[in-house]
């Protein structure tokens, strides 16, 4: 986006003070004992803007939530102090000590505790003069050289993170920056199990509500400066060779920015700059004035007393400008991509799945940029562009045979990333066999980005710690309507490929690698996986099962991925060419379900296109729902069941058909529950009722659809999408309701299985939603 930093952008406000100001309050946390124990410090600036001495009454205080809106007052400490007229001043708060605090946490890691500090100041003879709050989150982050991959490696409380998450371009080319885009965002993130966001080098630093939903969500913040592509000689017209206009400027710019983020607990590290360093006297200042604090130094446990040590350290740490918190030149040195500044990130097209899990797709400890495809659903492509943009791309059959495609220019100006790569992949569009139009190709690329996304973070997952740190995908949103990598689109709509990641990087997973073919389990968490059972079934076209078995007592330490069993059904008599793969992972105790994963497989040298005629099949389901609306605000609860015949297999794990997944953001078998156990329900209802006042629109009763079919079979790649009723749509018109928070989509169910989705969205004023069904072999019908 041209001109994205010219004029005044971000928001401008007024603020009324009294005589004495608050300035810039720079909160740190340290810890010892085993994190049993913690400090806080705090500095604040204060300015006198009177013409007489302040006597004034500065106090801190720091609250914690312990129930809804019950909060419990954890300290609160004053001083007083006389401050000349005019003056400027600095002071520091004695440290305050917390006996073990409630830590914070990445996103799958655990809760995310925030206190809220506020300090205030009071003026004699006038009041309260000013008085600024901050949530505040207690976590130590450590980030260093890892000396196994060489790669850069964070812990955060003393536990190693496997950093999986995505590059941020920017919220809108157009800077309309919103506190509730933001929230969507940033919890489409977390909802992915993503557990750090890279803030590109040409963007910008958000406005302070985007790490604010970091905090809240638990997304790890990688914080550049801007340095990039536009201010190193590159580009057209040519861009200055020696970085900013004004350096000077640019180092204000960036003390400003250190000021506003630093009491943030989502960051995690500033870099100077996007596939370079910055100019020699910004690189040694943003050095210097980034320097850790003694305290946070490698040698001294990064943030962790001896006991003893506090109260006789040299320097308040909340006095350097930041000092808790890494400073790393470029976005590939230091333990990122090659480590030296050598173009060694990337790629950025489609891959074959199976390659992300070969040894030498990467060698590097950690990529801070891979991408590959991001094409959206059709409905976008209308809403965006005109009818020539709906036109799909042509299939060039190469002498080496080989596809390239060729997009119509609206595509192009797009950036639209194709789906082939002529010379090492065949085009995975092609593979489900040729698209019929924009409807059809935009399906077929769902599939190809689920696959190709879940891949991606499974490959690198399943050489966690042995041969990486960590992975960013390049890019994870657009800020603009383009068609590159992405998740979602401009208007908050999932594509598959956010399905994808949202099963791969799950905390505790199984998976199948694609390279070997061997089962594998990965535990990120910091818990022991103890007398845990695999069940894996293989299911044909025609319906039946005719691979099932079950791996049982197994175990899996923390922070690891294990190989279990090598899956031979390929190498079996007369197996099937295209066949269907379910994984649950679950606990022999009470059949919980930890992680479910399924899959569409071909056998070697083949392809998907007998799944062409597979669309043809009718399988039943039964699809039970219940709504609760308050205001514009809507909870939809969809159970979805596969209700073709299921063979009699003996020993079946019946009991876990049902996809009760434990954990934030998994599968919730509250509505199954809800069907079977009428004393629950009325439970339920009189909770409900004592909010009644707050309803606009609360049904408790359960509707009931049901899709008749006479065929048996997987239920395949089942999506749901909301809209605006019928009657109030106009031909032509986009009638979705964005954004919609899903718990699962893009999903299918083998024959007997059930699952539960819960869906959360706000409607225009004025207007009814309309839930639509479509899948695979599905026409879309509404069903709610």
């Amino acid at each position: 986006m041209r001109d994205r930093n010219t004029g005044i952008w971000d928001e401008v406000s007024l603020s009324v003070t009294g005589p004495v100001k608050i300035i810039d309050p720079h909160l740190v946390s340290s810890f010892f004992d085993d994190y049993k124990t913690a400090y806080l410090y705090a500095t604040v600036e204060l300015e006198n803007r009177s013409g007489w001495v302040a006597e004034c009454s500065l106090s801190i205080e720091v609250t914690a939530e312990v129930e809804d809106n019950i909060c419990l007052v954890e300290h609160f400490q004053t001083q007083n102090l006389s401050i000349p007229p005019g003056a400027h001043v600095q002071y520091s708060f004695p440290e305050l000590f917390f006996y073990k605090p409630n830590l914070w946490w990445p996103n799958g890691m655990g809760k995310q505790s925030l206190y809220n500090i506020i300090i205030s100041v009071d003026v004699k003879g006038f009041g309260e003069s000013d008085m600024w709050n901050h949530l505040f989150g207690f976590r130590k982050i450590e980030s260093y050289i890892d000396n196994v991959t060489g790669g850069r490696l964070f812990k955060v409380n003393g536990q190693p993170v496997f950093i999986r998450g995505g590059n941020w371009i920017l919220s809108d080319g157009l800077l309309r920056l919103s506190k509730k885009r933001y929230q969507t965002d940033i919890k489409f993130h977390a909802d992915m199990n993503f557990n750090m966001i890279r803030c590109w080098g040409g963007g910008l630093a958000e406005r302070p509500e985007f790490y604010h939903y970091c905090d809240v969500y638990g997304l790890l913040v990688w914080q550049e400066f801007w340095i990039t592509g536009d201010v190193d000689g590159r580009g057209v017209p040519i861009s200055n060779p020696n970085g900013p206009l004004d350096h000077d400027l640019f180092m204000l710019c960036a003390r400003d920015t250190v000021k506003l983020l630093r009491n943030h607990a989502s960051l995690a590290l500033w870099v100077g700059g996007n596939e370079q360093v910055p100019p020699e006297d910004i690189n040694a200042a943003l050095k210097h004035d980034l320097r850790l604090h003694p305290l946070f130094e490698t040698g001294h446990g990064n943030g962790t007393l001896i006991k003893g040590l506090v109260g006789m350290l040299d320097t308040d740490p909340s006095l350097y400008l930041d000092g808790t918190r890494v400073y790393v030149q470029g976005s590939m040195w230091d333990g990122f991509a090659d480590g030296k500044g050598n173009f060694t990130d990337g790629p950025y097209e489609i891959q074959n799945p199976e390659d992300f899990f070969k040894d030498n797709f990467y060698n590097y400890g950690f990529n801070p940029e891979v991408g590959s495809v991001g094409m959206p659903v059709a409905a976008t492509i209308r809403a965006t562009m005109p009818k020539e943009g709906w036109k799909i791309p042509k299939f060039k059959i190469l002498d080496n045979g080989y596809v390239e495609e060729v997009p119509n220019p609206i595509w192009d100006y797009h950036k639209y990333i194709p789906y082939s790569k002529p010379g090492s992949v065949r085009d995975q569009i092609l593979q489900y066999g040729t698209p019929k139009d924009l409807d059809d190709f935009c399906l077929k690329s769902q599939l190809v980005n689920y696959v190709q996304y879940r891949a991606l973070l499974e490959g690198w997952t399943s050489h966690m710690w042995s041969k990486f740190t960590g992975v960013l995908i390049w890019k994870t949103q657009n800020p603009w309507p383009g068609l590159r990598g992405q998740f979602y689109d401009h208007f908050h709509d999932q594509t598959a490929g956010f399905y994808g990641c949202r099963s791969a990087a799950e905390p505790i997973h199984v998976q199948l690698n694609l390279a070997t073919y061997c089962i594998e389990v990965v535990n990120t968490t910091s818990h022991k996986l103890s007398d845990v059972a695999i069940e894996t079934s293989i299911w044909d076209l025609e319906g039946t099962c005719p691979y099932y078995n079950v791996y049982e007592r197994l175990s899996v330490l923390p922070k690891k991925t294990v190989t279990i069993t090598e899956m031979k059904y390929p190498e079996s008599k007369n197996p099937k060419p295209v066949y269907f793969l379910l994984l649950k992972l679950y606990h022999m105790s009470d059949y919980r379900i930890l992680s479910r994963n399924f899959y569409w497989l071909h056998l070697s040298v083949g392809d998907y296109k007998l799944l062409e005629p597979y669309r043809t099949k009718k399988i039943p389901l039964k699809i039970t729902s219940k709504v609760i609306s308050q205001g514009y605000t809507y909870e939809v609860l969809m159970e979805v069941e596969n209700t073709s015949k299921k063979p009699n297999l003996e020993g079946q794990l019946h009991k876990n058909n049902f996809c009760s997944v434990v954990g934030k953001g998994g599968y919730d078998d509250s509505l199954h529950k809800f069907t079977e156990d009428n004393a629950e329900n009325k439970r339920q209802a009189k909770i409900l009722e004592k909010f009644s006042k707050l309803f606009s629109r609360e049904s408790n009763s359960l509707r009931v659809v049901e899709i008749n079919g006479a065929d048996v079979g997987v239920a395949f790649f089942l999506h749901f999408s909301v809209h605006m009723s019928e009657e109030e749509n106009k031909e032509g018109k986009d009638t979705r309701i964005l954004p919609v928070h899903y718990s699962d989509n893009y999903f299918s169910l083998v024959p007997g299985e059930r699952m539960s989705i819960k869906m959360n969205f706000e409607v225009p004023p004025g207007k009814s939603p309309r839930i639509r069904l479509s899948g695979w072999n599905y026409d879309e019908l509404t069903v709610l």
